[in-house]
């Protein structure tokens, strides 16, 4: 799981530096640097989450990583604008992840 988070995290930042370097329009590139951050703040809770034993934590973040930010990289590409619709579900799933990472935590200190 953690060499998925790696390469998510490489390629969250890979498409985020050189896509937005070759786009000229301004939404597009915020779009573009947008999914690359939080992907790559989302794969470090990937490896937090497998550090400290979350059993669904590292699944739901690599669901919401690869929904959030490639619906972001792909309306940044051209993707017709409804595609942006499916954003949503991968910040939900993003959302899950930190709540189960939290709980986690939460357990383990008790």
């Amino acid at each position: 799981m953690l060499v998925v988070a790696a390469l998510l995290g490489l390629a969250c930042v890979g498409f985020g530096a050189f896509g937005a370097h070759g786009i000229s329009d301004p939404k597009a590139q915020e779009w573009l640097r947008t999914g690359a951050m939080y992907g790559f703040v989302h794969v470090l809770a990937v490896y937090a989450a497998e550090r400290y034993g979350s059993p669904l934590a590292p699944t739901l973040f690599i669901a919401g990583v690869v929904i959030f930010s490639g619906s972001l990289f792909a309306m940044a590409l051209g993707a017709p604008r409804w595609f942006g619709a499916i954003t949503p579900i991968g910040g939900l799933s993003l959302m899950a992840g930190w709540a189960a990472l939290a709980w986690t935590l939460a357990r383990r200190q008790a």
